[in-house]
């Protein structure tokens, strides 16, 4: 089992970009209800098998990296956006995962992110 602080230390580089990225695609979801999915999507990034989570988190750590440059939250959209094979395969985890537990949770959540 992990240490942790090694499970913190993902939390750190999961947790800002499926914020950034639940924000940009469910804009009028409200922030205690993305708060606790962003929780969700670290706890299940946390859980992956050893081989699956050194990709894992070898992708988030470039993603975390371009978004600590300046104008890198508009990099890291822009490339959340775009199908590149492997890379994108993160916002993809990200996104299955976030819609997932808002549609599960909350059932009358529009596309917005709204609640109906």
């Amino acid at each position: 089992m992990p240490s942790a602080s090694r499970l913190r230390r993902l939390d750190t580089i999961v947790g800002p970009f499926a914020d950034l990225l639940l924000t940009a695609d469910l804009p009028q979801l409200p922030d205690a209800r993305r708060a606790e999915v962003v929780e969700f999507v670290q706890r299940r990034a946390n859980g992956v098998p050893s081989f699956t989570r050194f990709g894992l988190t070898v992708i988030a750590l470039l993603y975390r990296g371009v978004m600590a440059a300046p104008g890198g939250r508009l990099v890291a959209r822009f490339l959340a956006s775009k199908s590149i094979p492997l890379l994108g395969e993160y916002p993809r985890l990200i996104r299955s995962l976030g819609y997932a537990y808002v549609w599960d949770r909350w059932p009358d959540t529009l596309p917005t992110g709204a609640a109906s």
